[in-house]
């Protein structure tokens, strides 16, 4: 350690460890005190669940599966099959294989949990993190799922529109609803979309009047039976926010924020747009 000798200095010095000091001991303090409120809040949930029980907990919440977005934890039942099933293959976080045996999972992943949804699904051809030949298969594969259980399709296409619309072409007529999500694409990629009868969604990124010029305008022909707003979280963060998160992290509370400039750029109250919008996904997830 070093050894301060200059006498004012060693008195400076001691203030400033001591007033360190005290506010390390406030922290700790502090520290102690949440210690404590989640010692008894921990002691509270385990009296409820020793009250209620907790497989009847598990039977509403058997398929829960919670990502802890700093750590990148997973939360489960371990015994809980379906579960334990999705994160030992890795289907989750998609460091499986995409074979004939992981879409039979798949298949009776659907079946089992019965989600709202088949996606995101689609084709990427921007970042390329698997084959064109992986790419398609899984996608085509995901799409007959959708059509087997009658689930809506949550869409994403990204530098691959001819080669995605060429699929959904091959199926159109057995779809039941499509949803192509976060849409950043031309008037003419949107009108094919549309005459397909699916659903658009917009992000934040509308909020970035430097890169979307064209998107701006186009948004204009989107019917508003048609159109779903979205935050993409937690990534596309709207650029014109008056404070941003440190973490630059977005959230669904932006959410108002990209319906109001949505509204402005469509010349529509932005009231009017949230419930219409709302309306949308509701009827699109029902």
């Amino acid at each position: 350690m070093h050894k301060v000798q200059n006498p004012i200095m060693k008195e400076i010095y001691k203030i400033y460890v001591e007033d360190r000091k005290e506010s390390l001991q406030s922290d700790i303090n502090q520290l102690n005190l949440e210690i404590k409120k989640l010692d008894n809040d921990l002691q509270n949930t385990n009296s409820k669940i020793a009250a209620v029980g907790i497989d009847d907990i598990k039977k509403q919440f058997h398929h829960l599966i919670k990502i802890v977005p700093q750590s990148g934890n997973i939360i489960y039942f371990k015994d809980d099959k379906n579960s334990s099933d999705l994160i030992k293959d890795g289907l989750w976080c998609g460091k499986t294989e995409i074979n004939s045996d992981s879409i039979k999972k798949m298949r009776i992943l659907v079946q089992d949990l019965k989600p709202c949804s088949v996606g995101e699904t689609g084709l990427d051809f921007f970042r390329n993190l698997s084959t064109l030949e992986e790419q398609i298969f899984a996608f085509e594969e995901q799409i007959k799922l959708s059509i087997e259980f009658n689930k809506p399709l949550f869409l994403h296409q990204r530098d691959a529109h001819d080669e995605f619309i060429k699929i959904i072409m091959k199926y159109k007529n057995d779809i039941n609803k499509a949803v192509v999500h976060c849409f950043t694409g031309t008037q003419k990629q949107l009108d094919s979309y549309l005459n397909l009868g699916f659903y658009i969604g917009l992000t934040g990124w509308i909020c970035d009047e430097r890169r979307n010029v064209e998107l701006r305008k186009s948004i204009k022909n989107i019917p508003l039976d048609k159109l779903m707003i979205e935050t993409d979280s937690p990534y596309l963060i709207p650029r014109n926010l008056d404070i941003k998160p440190e973490n630059n992290r977005n959230e669904p509370s932006y959410l108002p924020h990209i319906a109001k400039e949505i509204a402005d750029i469509i010349n529509i109250d932005s009231s009017k747009l949230i419930d219409i919008t709302y309306k949308n996904s509701i009827s699109f997830f029902s």
